[in-house]
């Protein structure tokens, strides 16, 4: 099979004596064995027999393999939801008095981590301009380990050049850790561009539907088995449901953001220049600072679109209450068009100087595009302009 999504696709648990089409739900807590030398084996990791799903499970398995074709990575280790995903890739590599450097335009519970928890064990910090990726260098440090980014940014869509970012590692000995949550495995490949490790919150775009989380965190065969190891005794493992509704999601995952990207470009199109907006911010739109990046390096544009209300928080709030067909949720990456104001609730622990320092402002509104009729979104949200 020449294609990723045709071996996501026939990527599946052996069926078992029933022959079902569909993959069968492992929904149990622990394994047996035939003896107690195929027990002892398991435990000496002699072998790959499941013992307990909290280490591994079949349906946990198959949500990683197929994750893995996607990505063009050999080994992966799924979670419970993003953020335990995150603090495993942070926790299985670094120690006290390591350094880690990370763009400043992240996630806010990201930042919540780095900035009030690393800091308890010792690890220190320095962030970064997206933006500027020429500033990077000045920022490391002897003990600089690792190198964190989102690309794009959320909520920013800041675009970062990810065959720069691997020069700078290789320079340094750095690992390199990219979040593609945004862009997802089907429109960009951070392996592709030299990443050690990549990043999902398996809840947005994966899932598509809001129905589950998962995270899930990827790479090379001796890194994943830090992070194997680490989740293996502290216990943020993904339920074999959740595996089971992801590795389902995975089949549909190319068509919908095809069909998310072409909305939500056609949205940033028609919404860019209108008098109640003093911006509208979309990779694929070609004055986007990082055009020429974001074209070389993703196949489309993905499925947010932001722009920045003239009125700021007031303007915001209106807007946002005049909305008849999109959801107020702070979620994203849904068959349901979602709107959501950053500053208030995703990034609402962040001092509005660090909110003002990654290009989150009061009037800053996020679309999480569907796959509703592309003129019934853009309706919604011209009616809702209409009247704030």
């Amino acid at each position: 099979m020449k294609h990723p999504i045709s071996k996501v696709i026939r990527t599946q648990i052996d069926r078992t004596d029933e022959m079902e089409h569909s993959q069968p739900l492992f929904l149990t807590s622990s394994f047996c064995f035939d003896d107690a030398e195929d027990m002892r084996a398991a435990f000496a990791d002699e072998t790959d027999d499941n013992i307990y799903s909290r280490f591994s499970n079949p349906n946990v398995q198959e949500f990683v393999d197929r994750m893995c074709a996607l990505e063009g990575t050999e080994a992966g280790f799924a979670t419970a939801s993003g953020m335990s995903a995150i603090f495993a890739s942070f926790m299985s590599f670094l120690k006290q008095g390591d350094h880690l450097l990370a763009c400043r335009s992240i996630f806010g519970s990201t930042h919540t981590v780095i900035t009030k928890y690393l800091p308890k064990y010792g690890i220190e910090h320095s962030y970064v301009d997206a933006a500027d990726i020429q500033s990077w260098e000045a920022a490391i440090r002897p003990t600089t380990k690792m190198i964190y980014l989102e690309t794009p940014t959320n909520p920013a869509l800041e675009i970062i050049d990810l065959e720069s970012v691997r020069k700078l590692a290789d320079k340094y000995g750095l690992l390199v850790n990219v979040d593609n949550c945004f862009a997802t495995p089907v429109n960009q490949q951070p392996a592709e561009w030299g990443a050690d490790l990549i990043i999902h919150s398996a809840t947005k775009w994966l899932d598509g539907q809001g129905r589950v989380l998962g995270g899930i965190v990827l790479g090379k065969k001796e890194l994943i088995k830090e992070v194997y190891l680490f989740c293996r005794s502290t216990g943020p493992s993904l339920s074999p449901f959740n595996a089971w509704i992801l590795s389902k999601s995975l089949e549909t995952l190319e068509v919908r953001m095809d069909r998310h990207a072409s909305n939500a470009l056609y949205l940033a199109e028609k919404l860019n220049g209108h008098a109640k907006l003093s911006w509208v911010k979309y990779p694929f739109l070609p004055h986007h600072p990082q055009y020429e990046i974001a074209k070389k390096q993703m196949q489309n544009g993905g499925g947010i679109v932001c722009f920045e209300l003239s009125g700021g928080i007031d303007a915001g709030r209106t807007f946002l209450n005049s909305l008849k067909m999109l959801s107020l949720s702070a979620n994203l990456g849904d068959t349901r068009s979602i709107a959501s104001h950053p500053a208030s609730t995703t990034h609402g622990k962040l001092s509005e100087s660090e909110r003002a320092a990654v290009g989150i402002s009061a009037g800053l509104i996020r679309i999480s595009v569907g796959l509703e009729n592309k003129e019934d979104i853009l309706d919604d949200i011209l009616q809702a302009l209409a009247l704030t």
